[in-house]
């Protein structure tokens, strides 16, 4: 008998064990929801995993301890480039790059500056003038879309500046919701929105600027309109989830937050009793502090829907630090804290020096369109529970443009040739990266002092202050990421190498269309 009743327990186990790793198998080859979030001007220093102490991020910060923090990556230095490198899997010096259409044509229709008859005319000119698309030329969200995922983008759509629904559709979003047009992105408080080509109105917003704010942010909290766009969009991506959860899906949540001019329904608890911050200050924190808290609730949403498991959320910034509070305009000015002139080489300007309360590039040099860390080094960090080691960190040089390759190893298919991407879901898994980069390139086509750069794998940067000059700088951002100490002269050997490797990659040609 006892020896019956040991064959059947170890029967039992037997099953048992196969219908768990069977269930593993399953979790496991199940193909994984993504949730890509792109804060706009976010700097690394603005959040808690990365230093910031007077704003609270937890929901954002959680990604980290339960994930991991990227140290080493890169986006382009403004808003353009950024999302094109993002969407093409490309760095943005390629040939043709991220040249855009001129935004601003349905503030002048909305606002009767033009009628509808000379916007539509005007609009027929944009597109026949934008960037052409290659036929055979593959955009981020096809990836997910060729093998099966249901793909959606929430917010600012396309890659800047004007755009359409047929436009957004081929960069492979079977779903869209949010502004066709950037410069009504200015503003929080849109009279409409677009969803798949559709217009609809938000509830008590009239203002054909959307309820753009003054630089100066000293406007009455809630002023603009009734119903802020992030809400909207927050309402829409939870909506979109329910209903595709039983459907691998990938969402692109390209957010306003926390881009200025600074504007927000209310201000956040954490500041109103706060009386050493400006009103601008304020709105700009409670801004951060919305964004972390949607943040919490697609987490959240994620684990009441039975999916947290099987979603990877990746979450990053398109660019660095930009000021809509505090020392803006001295920043614009280039004047330091101590009323001397800002130069490129031992002053620059820094916001950890210069009165910005908040330190949003941490002690990096620079903001927006500058070359340097403080204008191009983003935060990511990625989730994936069970997957991913709680509270990792790396410091493998990654950009922008390797998404496309990593979300294609995510999903199970890959990117087409001669993209520039690499997949760092090795890194991310624990596991052997052996293919990386030699060098990120980061460019802007506008050619301003100190807005382009080369990061080599081994820590050399190379920052472009006037290329017609020849002038050049060289740091070491291993130990020096600040950049504080140009070597140009010390290393000239090394400054020649890195200088004609980014004059190569300058209109490069690709080598797939």
């Amino acid at each position: 008998m006892n020896l019956h009743l040991n064959r059947t327990s170890s029967l039992i186990l037997a099953v048992a064990a196969l219908f768990v790793a069977a269930t593993e198998s399953k979790q496991v080859s199940a193909k994984p929801n993504v949730i890509l979030i792109l804060a706009d001007d976010l700097g690394p220093g603005l959040l808690g995993a990365y230093g910031q102490q007077l704003i609270k991020t937890p929901h954002i910060d959680r990604l980290a301890t339960e994930g991991m923090k990227f140290n080493n990556y890169y986006g382009g230095v403004f808003c353009a480039p950024a999302r094109w490198t993002l969407m093409t899997g490309l760095h943005d010096g390629r040939m043709g790059g991220w040249r855009h259409s001129k935004a601003g044509l349905p503030i002048k229709r909305d606002s009767g500056e033009i009628t509808e008859v000379e916007y539509q005319e005007e609009m027929a000119k944009v597109k026949a003038g934008a960037h052409p698309i290659h036929p055979q030329e593959v955009f981020l969200g096809q990836i997910a879309q060729q093998v099966g995922y249901r793909t959606a983008q929430f917010g600012k759509l396309d890659r800047g500046f004007l755009t359409w629904a047929e436009r957004v559709e081929r960069f492979g979003w079977e779903f869209h919701e949010g502004y066709y047009d950037h410069q009504r992105a200015h503003g929080f408080y849109p009279p409409y929105l677009w969803r798949n080509g559709e217009k609809f109105a938000l509830e008590g917003n009239y203002d054909p600027r959307c309820g753009k704010m003054s630089e100066k942010g000293d406007e009455p909290v809630g002023s603009g309109g009734k119903t802020y766009s992030q809400n909207v969009f927050i309402d829409g991506i939870l909506k979109y989830m329910r209903e595709s959860k039983d459907e691998p899906f990938f969402i692109y949540h390209s957010t306003q937050l926390p881009h200025g001019p600074v504007a927000i329904p209310e201000i956040h608890a954490d500041f109103v009793d706060n009386e050493s911050l400006s009103l601008a200050e304020k709105k700009y924190g409670s801004m951060v502090k919305m964004l972390d808290d949607h943040v919490g609730l697609i987490i959240a949403e994620l684990k009441s829907l039975g999916i947290d498991d099987n979603t990877v959320v990746f979450f990053t910034s398109d660019n660095g630090h930009e000021l809509y509070y505090g020392p803006k305009p001295a920043f614009h000015k280039q004047i330091l804290f101590n009323g001397e002139k800002a130069n490129l080489d031992d002053k620059k300007w820094r916001t950890s020096d210069n009165g910005d309360v908040f330190d949003g590039a941490g002690g990096r040099a620079g903001l927006k369109r500058s070359g340097y860390q403080g204008g191009m080094q983003c935060p990511m960090i990625v989730r994936w529970p069970g997957r991913i080691a709680p509270g990792s960190e790396t410091n493998i040089l990654s950009a922008h443009y390797d998404f496309m390759a990593t979300l294609g190893d995510l999903v199970g298919t890959k990117p087409p040739t001669g993209k520039d991407s690499i997949s760092y879901l090795p890194t991310l898994l624990k596991k052997p990266q052996n293919e990386s980069h030699d060098f990120v390139f980061v460019y802007n086509l506008n050619n301003r002092m100190g807005s382009s750069a080369l990061i080599s794998k081994d820590g050399w940067k190379l920052v472009e202050i006037d290329r017609k000059k020849d002038r050049f700088q060289l740091y070491n951002i291993k130990n020096d990421n600040e950049e504080r100490h140009n070597l140009a002269a010390q290393h000239p050997e090394r400054l020649s190498r890195l200088k004609e490797l980014f004059l190569q990659q300058i209109n490069s040609e690709r080598s797939d269309i």
